[in-house]
């Protein structure tokens, strides 16, 4: 299927490629030497013989490398440690008390 990468916010145009499995909003996704963040993913239908049929996506990615603390959870990835009640569960965010982190030295941790 034909994707198309392009820079959330600017939706500037990064990369056209072929993928079997396109990823979900909230993975990440590594092209060649970079690496995004998966924000949004917006389908592209064509009308072909009276039905319509799914053509293209469009993924909006913020380029980010994966951090060292994510880990897959649930739903996605989360950043940090998810049995800890304060923890986002987000690929974006770790935490509103230690955003930056790291989880192990964070003195408010709570068991979810």
């Amino acid at each position: 299927m034909l994707v198309e990468l392009k820079q959330a916010g600017s939706e500037r145009l990064i990369d056209r490629l072929e993928l079997e499995e396109p990823p979900h909003p909230g993975l990440w996704f590594e092209h060649g030497e970079r690496s995004f963040l998966v924000l949004q993913r917006r389908h592209r239908y064509t009308l072909r013989s009276g039905r319509y049929q799914l053509s293209s996506l469009v993924l909006l990615v913020k380029p980010e490398r994966r951090p060292a603390d994510a880990r897959r959870w649930r739903h996605g990835w989360v950043i940090g440690d998810p049995t800890c009640k304060l923890n986002a569960l987000s690929p974006l965010l770790r935490c509103a008390v230690m955003p930056d982190g790291p989880c192990e030295r964070c003195v408010h941790r709570l068991e979810r």
